[in-house]
């Protein structure tokens, strides 16, 4: 009698054990997937996105929108992009997304629009006043995915995807945490005076 219950107690351990193992293994499935690699037929539309005739804001290809905005979104993406802004050397013209010799990305005042084709434009073409042309140093994928980065260091409201860790001194709240909210300055710090009015 008294070994049919440790039988019965076993037997109910091992199928709690067995519910949970599978429910773990079900979350797992479902986390967001992980593609290192985009499909060439998708990388050659990430270059046709179209401006505006002001060289501001624009349209995305169609194809952005059908993967989901993955460089907005996706966390590898952006932890990507955080890689390349520290490889390219944006720091010595943005520093931690505050400006220095190059315009802030936290003051709120974007000379050439905060939305994802503006960026990417900035990036591939350059800007006047020191922005480089960075189309023959990176992949247009690449390009997206730093601007998804960009993208995040001056937002207002925290997205669901996070960059990986930093290791280097934290200087203000990480990308995540919405610091522009926090760090709100009105009006262009480290701008170029030549750049035109202020609005």
């Amino acid at each position: 009698m008294m070994f049919g219950s440790i039988n019965d107690a076993k037997w109910s351990f091992l199928a709690t054990f067995l519910l949970v193992a599978a429910g773990a293994a079900l979350l797992g499935w479902a986390r967001q997937p992980r593609e290192l690699r985009t499909d060439p037929p998708v990388v050659a539309d990430l270059d046709r996105f179209r401006l505006m005739s002001n060289g501001i804001s624009g349209a995305p290809p169609e194809s952005y929108f059908a993967e989901g905005k993955p460089y907005e979104s996706d966390a590898y993406n952006l932890s990507q992009g955080q890689r390349l802004y520290s490889w390219f050397g944006c720091q010595e013209c943005h520093g931690d997304g505050r400006g220095n010799v190059g315009p802030s990305f936290l003051d709120g005042w974007w000379l050439y629009g905060p939305e994802m084709v503006s960026i990417v434009a900035s990036i591939r073409d350059g800007r006047p006043h020191g922005m480089p042309a960075f189309r023959d140093r990176m992949t247009i994928e690449q390009i997206w995915q730093l601007a998804g980065y960009v993208q995040t260091i001056g937002d207002y409201s925290a997205k669901m995807a996070a960059t990986g860790r930093r290791d280097d001194r934290h200087t203000r709240p990480a990308e995540n945490r919405a610091p522009a909210k926090i760090l709100f300055n009105e009006g262009p710090v480290g701008a170029h005076p030549d750049q035109g009015p202020s609005p």
